[in-house]
């Protein structure tokens, strides 16, 4: 475990032309402004010293964020793309404009806290063995979100995670290999993934491995990056001295079938990347096979969902229909 003091917090700071930009901090929006507006609104009222810059990357929105975001915070870097490139390739545009000594991937469905920025760069220039590190990420009703420390998805850690073993073991490492639940949120200590929500990754970490893989859409591109981090000698840590809020699946409500779509897809392609070459045929066939249920079963979930959403809708109209006739002979 790593120990630190206690970083002390002075006046609110952010860059201006001439400034050394500690922290570049790079938000991706789709369709998601009143959420950007407000983690916009959180990240100004932090209280560091460290300079910071803020980039903005559109991806083709329709909800009219961009003019939104330029009128509120005209401070804001924004790059515009008339396409939604995806979360990989929006995030890279972001990190080839920034002059940041550390960046910082934000989704816009977040809310830091005042302390956030100053307490995470602190620990990073205490620690230059670290390529990357995260905070806590607490959900809405204050539970955890489970994604902000994480083990490998290798596949014995996603068998045991998604036959329900980690659930029926809480406190057995063995069986808690993804999700670590077995360690204590209020803990500190290294591991494998972060979650993209919340990534403030070391400039020298990114120039030796690269940026984000642009294979993944909008899902497991952090995964990956952190297995390239720490393949290249770096450190991951979570540090939970401070938290953010996630408010969760602001641009993912929209096309609820290309979301789980991409979602599986990354399962496949993390895989086949990493994992596929380590182990044998028979392993392979049943991450495959694992892989294709999961998508099936989520699309039939989907689709009853969906039905049911509309068989509700159906019911008040007729209900409605009928007490409007009651009321109106």
């Amino acid at each position: 475990m790593i120990h630190t003091t206690d970083a002390s917090l002075t006046e609110v700071s952010h860059t201006s032309k001439n400034d050394e930009v500690d922290v570049s901090i790079i938000i991706v929006n789709y369709n998601t402004r009143q959420l950007t507006l407000d983690c916009l609104a959180s990240v100004y009222t932090s209280q560091t010293s460290y300079q910071y810059e803020i980039i903005v990357v559109d991806n083709a929105s329709r909800d009219d964020s961009v003019q939104a975001i330029q009128h509120a915070y005209p401070n804001v870097r924004m790059i515009a793309n008339s396409t939604n490139t995806g979360f990989a390739v929006a995030n890279n545009q972001g990190m080839d404009i920034a002059g940041g000594r550390y960046i910082l991937l934000l989704n816009s469905d977040t809310v830091i806290q005042p302390d956030t920025l100053h307490t995470m760069v602190y620990f990073m220039d205490l620690h230059p063995e670290m390529g990357a590190s995260g905070c806590k990420v607490i959900l809405p009703d204050g539970s955890l979100d489970k994604a902000c420390k994480r083990g490998f998805p290798t596949p014995s850690a996603s068998f045991y995670y998604a036959f329900g073993l980690s659930r029926l073991f809480p406190d057995r490492p063995k069986f808690n290999q993804y999700q670590l639940g077995h360690l204590s949120p209020d803990d500190e200590y290294p591991v494998d993934c972060l979650v993209g929500a919340f990534m403030l990754v070391r400039r020298e970490t990114i120039e030796q491995i690269g940026g984000l893989d642009e294979t993944f859409f909008m899902y497991g591109e952090d995964i990956d990056w952190c297995y390239r981090i720490k393949e290249a000698g770096w450190g991951i840590f979570y540090y939970p001295r401070t938290y953010i809020v996630h408010y969760k699946g602001g641009s993912a409500r929209r096309k609820p079938l290309k979301i789980t779509y991409e979602f599986h897809r990354a399962m496949w392609v993390f895989h086949r990347k990493h994992y596929a070459k380590k182990y044998n045929l028979l392993t392979n066939t049943a991450v495959w096979m694992g892989i294709s249920l999961k998508f099936t079963l989520s699309l039939l979930r989907s689709k009853l969902s969906l039905s049911s959403r509309q068989g509700q809708t159906a019911a008040r109209m007729r209900a409605e229909n009928e007490a409007s006739s009651e009321v109106n002979p």
